[in-house]
């Protein structure tokens, strides 16, 4: 019994383990993924379950220095989590491109990391202690072209504290990029530890501008004749040099607006080949600028033909640094409401900028995006590509041919009989208001004008127009919602009622609005177009014993 009662205990807590151990995530990522031979770079590796790193795959192509650990801990999930942090300095045995094999973490695997490396540089000159390097990458840069500006401290004694401070220079503006990344360097023989400190510069005028040296000031570990005669800790300060730059003005032949880069590219993500009437289709647009800060590069945005529509979403921005430079990354995603069916073009915009290096005007460009619309559901296209109803017409604008019946009808015969039954349906409705006015007599005064009515319920047009213009977007789906009879407990499920077109494309842009990040002014233009006319139901299904006869028997 007590065996039983143990076994189903341990089976328990086995059980309430999974979702821990269902969820255990290991990531690793290197803080340069480009460094010269002789330096070091850092591998951190980041889990949420146990185990330790196995180090040993790196063995074969670096040597392995500085291992750190620390726990990290967070609230996920209204309950609280640790998470390790592990840390190991890398020092590539050769040039070339090396790969940073998986890694097992307990019972699971890093993924492999890809690592450039390139032959050392012209080694620099050791100059005590502690001193400064600075470089940029563009020495003699247009006007308001961007410029990366790089400051290296080296120090070879252990540090305690220590402040770099950099004066900002006249005539431009000066902003620091990331964070600051840690290495060590051999230099005539001597261990380095070096900080590097990255910024961006942007000159505003042209001519002479001087960037002023770096300052560094801290205190360090002294040596065995401080720690007898002092408390073990000495000054340290170092001035790192001046730049001037050559700042060129902007070319007369230049393209405006004026933008001065070392490379741009544009092109279409996974483009789609087709699509289809009242539906929407997402395409994205990536453009990649070498040399270029994001205020620099206007959102991308595309047209389309044959009276198509486009709603943009938000541009997701990517912003770093490679080799010194800027580097800026733009993507944006469109969604494209074709009106029609037959061939859509989708037109990137044409983006022209100056070559920094050729001193040359350039134009980006992509070919147009050419899409196969195919007709809504439910209706077919004639010779020409353009869809028609079933009822086409006849030999004469007079006739009319009606499927099931021989013979032809005339236009004015099937007016008549429309005229009729529009009459009959009048004569219907005044006897209903004629008896709700006799009951309403009945049973006494009605409500004040301006008390409620049809306007002022739920599931009407002016509710709708209300939350489009006053509410948020869940007040716009709640209105929405309403408008079917009984009301739709949610958006799909009002979208399955509604006919395919636009109101159902719409629909998918306000649930992206909501829920996926979308943009929501063109998710509200949207439905206050697609639904200004009310709701377009889909037909019910016929029943098999309908009361009456068909109109037109077979």
């Amino acid at each position: 019994m007590h065996m039983m009662i143990r076994a189903r205990w341990m089976l328990a807590l086995l059980l309430g383990l999974l979702p821990v151990l269902a969820h255990a995530e290991v990531r690793a990522w290197l803080d340069r993924d480009r460094v010269a031979l002789g330096e070091t770079v850092t591998l951190n590796i980041e889990t949420d379950g146990g185990g330790q790193p196995d180090y040993a795959p790196l063995a074969a192509d670096f040597a392995l220095s500085q291992h750190a650990s620390r726990q990290l801990f967070e609230r996920r999930g209204g309950r609280q989590v640790s998470r390790m942090l592990f840390a190991v300095a890398l020092e590539p045995r050769r040039a070339g491109s090396l790969t940073v094999p998986a890694l097992r973490v307990g019972g699971e695997r890093t993924a492999p990391l890809a690592l450039s490396v390139v032959a050392a540089a012209a080694p620099a000159r050791a100059r005590g202690n502690v001193f400064i390097e600075a470089e940029v990458d563009a020495p003699a840069p247009y006007v308001q072209q961007a410029v990366g500006y790089t400051l290296r401290l080296y120090y070879a004694s252990q540090l305690i504290s220590g402040q770099l401070d950099l004066p900002p220079p006249q005539g431009a503006s000066l902003q620091r990029v990331g964070s600051d990344v840690q290495y060590n360097r051999d230099i005539g023989g001597r261990r380095y530890t070096v900080v590097e400190r990255r910024y961006l510069l942007l000159p505003e005028r042209s001519g002479a501008l001087l960037l002023p040296g770096a300052r560094f000031e801290g205190r360090g570990v002294g040596n065995l004749f401080d720690d007898i005669f002092n408390d073990g800790q000495r000054a340290l300060s170092a001035s790192g040099p001046a730049i001037t730059l050559d700042v060129r003005p902007m070319p007369a032949a230049a393209p405006q607006p004026w933008l001065p880069l070392r490379g741009l590219s544009m092109r279409w993500v996974d483009p789609p080949r087709a699509a289809r009437v009242g539906d929407a289709t997402t395409v994205e647009l990536e453009i990649v600028a070498d040399g270029a800060m994001a205020a620099q590069l206007a959102a991308p945005t595309v047209d389309v033909d044959q009276g198509g529509q486009v709603f943009a979403e938000p541009v997701q921005v990517d912003e770093t640094v490679r080799d010194g430079r800027p580097q800026l990354r733009l993507l944006r995603r469109f969604s494209v409401l074709p009106a029609r069916d037959g061939r859509l073009r989708v037109v990137a915009p044409t983006i022209a900028w100056w070559d920094v290096a050729a001193g040359a005007a350039r134009e980006a460009v992509v070919p147009d995006l050419t899409l196969d619309v195919a007709p809504a559901p439910g209706a077919r296209a004639d010779a020409t590509g353009t869809a028609v109803a079933a009822r086409t017409p006849g030999d004469s604008d007079n006739w009319i041919r009606v499927p099931g019946v021989q013979g032809e009808v005339r236009s004015w015969a099937l007016a008549t009989v429309a005229f009729a039954l529009l009459w009959l349906v009048t004569l219907g409705w005044a006897l209903q208001q004629r008896q709700r006015a006799t009951a309403g007599a009945a049973a006494g005064p009605s409500t004040p004008a301006g008390a409620g009515g049809d306007d002022a319920r739920p599931g009407t047009p002016r509710t709708l127009r209300r939350a489009l213009d006053t509410g948020d977007l869940g007040d716009v789906a709640h209105a929405l919602c309403a408008l079917a009879t009984p009301p739709a407990p949610d958006l799909d499920v009002l979208s399955r009622r509604i006919e395919p077109g636009p109101q159902r494309a719409a629909i998918a842009l306000l649930q992206q609005a909501r829920w996926g990040g979308g943009d929501a002014a063109g998710a509200r233009a949207a439905v206050r177009a697609a639904f200004a006319a009310g709701p377009r139901w889909l037909a019910p299904a016929s029943p098999e014993d309908d009361a009456l006869p068909p109109l037109y028997p077979q």
